[in-house]
């Protein structure tokens, strides 16, 4: 994991791809109750246990049988984990990422999961997918690193192709989003992109050419919340994160969120959590 003045605490692989199941409760719960934000694409299977996570800003339940795509950029906090866990993993690095660009295949697959990180896969099909997964682990053992390097490319657009056929075949694509839905996952895009840049709702309205007063009644009815409260519910969790994560000063992390000054973040902070920053990072 690495940390930057500016950003969530990063988690990345040191390969170009890396598969294991070796992920536990125990490994789990080093990212309990505070976000990290993925550089690298990860591709999670469950097949035995559960896990309660946050998901940018979508509560997720993760069984088994469910498979979660989670694209670089994603923020991700776990809150829960329960039973006996069983997880397999396939992640391709931020570099390798970088190097390739973005393929159609990738394009299509962030399309297709935006919003919807997991899928339920029928047993026969998680069954399947174990059998690919184990087939990869071999493969991931049997070769040297300059081996895997090469069987990237091909492994990678494979493993986009299939999650694409996997959602297009559950009809999720053919699911037609409303015009009040559309703007409410394009100003949550947008937010996830610029909270630490801008907390004005009237700033993410212009861009997204609709009045302020139209953008709040859409995420209101569509969430639930005003969209104050989802910018500050991107903005806490950063800054929760740094606060624990990091050794940064309050003032360095109040700068990195764009505040005019610590006084004003202190204020903001404990508005939202009920204690002052220091406080919470002496919890």
């Amino acid at each position: 994991m690495e940390t930057n003045e500016k950003e969530l605490p990063k988690i990345d692989l040191p390969e170009d791809w890396v598969i294991g199941t070796d992920i536990n409760k125990d490994l789990l719960s080093l990212y309990a109750h505070y976000p990290v934000r993925l550089k690298c694409e990860m591709f999670v299977m469950c097949l035995a246990g559960e896990v309660e996570a946050m998901v940018n800003l979508n509560e997720i339940q993760v069984r088994p049988n469910d498979v979660i795509t989670l694209m670089p950029g994603t923020i991700f906090q776990i809150n829960e984990v329960r039973g006996d866990l069983k997880i397999y993993f396939l992640g391709f690095s931020s570099g390798f990422i970088e190097r390739s660009g973005q393929s159609r295949s990738m394009l299509d697959a962030i399309f297709l999961t935006l919003g919807r990180p997991v899928i339920p896969l029928k047993s026969e099909g998680a069954l399947m997918m174990e059998k690919y997964l184990q087939m990869l682990i071999g493969m991931y053992e049997q070769f040297n690193e300059k081996i895997r390097q090469e069987i990237a490319p091909n492994l990678y657009a494979d493993v986009h192709t299939g999650i694409s056929i996997i959602y297009k075949s559950r009809h999720y694509d053919k699911i037609s989003l409303s015009k009040s839905e559309l703007i409410c996952r394009s100003f949550m895009q947008l937010v996830t992109q610029h909270y630490n840049q801008t907390r004005n709702v009237s700033w993410y309205a212009q861009k997204l050419g609709i009045t302020h007063a139209h953008l709040c009644a859409v995420v209101k009815q569509i969430t639930g919340k005003t969209c104050i409260d989802v910018i500050a519910s991107m903005v806490i969790m950063d800054a929760k994160s740094q606060l624990k994560s990091t050794n940064l000063t309050i003032q360095a992390i109040s700068d990195s969120l764009n505040f005019a000054n610590i006084s004003f973040f202190g204020k903001y902070f404990k508005r939202y959590v009920g204690i002052s920053p220091l406080e919470y990072r002496k919890l």
